[in-house]
């Protein structure tokens, strides 16, 4: 992962929006397998479980069964058929989440050798916020963000001015 990029832009406004919201006493159950960010979040002092690479379409019980006050899912929901169902099975009161912005001109991302690397959703910033109001939580912090790429061409250009990240911290409606 991150053989010849490093998102050291994202990775900066991630960890500053999570200091931000999330105190590091806070375990955090992180979406995804074990990844360089989760490391990032344990080398600032935060308490760290990720899942086990199980497929989170069918099988949500590491959700349901680890205890932990924050619910984190960086880049993640873009892969799911369905995250629905993932929010309704989040336990705690907090979640942090992002995601990668549908770009014009482009359709989803999919690898022709990682059936793990595929986006099913290429979200706009009101489907996220539709979906967590509609799974019972209410945003209190949302960011978007550009990343630009060290490229030549139209679709890069556009890349310095064109938010390609959006993220979110909401909390469970009581």
């Amino acid at each position: 992962m991150y053989e010849k990029t490093y998102p050291s832009k994202r990775f900066n406004l991630t960890l500053a929006f999570l200091q931000k919201h999330i105190q590091p006493t806070e375990t955090i159950f992180d979406l995804g397998v074990p990844n360089p960010f989760s490391k990032i979040m344990e080398e600032h002092g935060y308490t760290v479980i990720n899942t086990k690479g199980e497929d989170l379409d069918n099988d949500q019980s590491a959700l349901q069964n680890e205890k932990y006050e924050v619910f984190t899912a960086f880049e993640i929901f873009e892969h799911l058929l369905n995250p629905y169902t993932v929010l309704e099975n989040v336990t705690c009161d907090k979640v942090l989440i992002s995601i990668p912005m549908r770009l014009w001109f482009s359709p989803a991302y999919r690898s022709k050798t990682d059936k793990w690397d595929r986006h099913y959703h290429e979200f706009e910033d009101w489907q996220l916020d539709w979906l967590l109001e509609k799974t019972g939580w209410k945003i209190i912090d949302r960011v978007k963000f550009t990343h630009p790429v060290k490229k030549l061409g139209f679709r890069p250009l556009l890349r310095y001015f064109t938010p390609r990240y959006y993220m979110v911290y909401a909390e469970k409606v009581k």
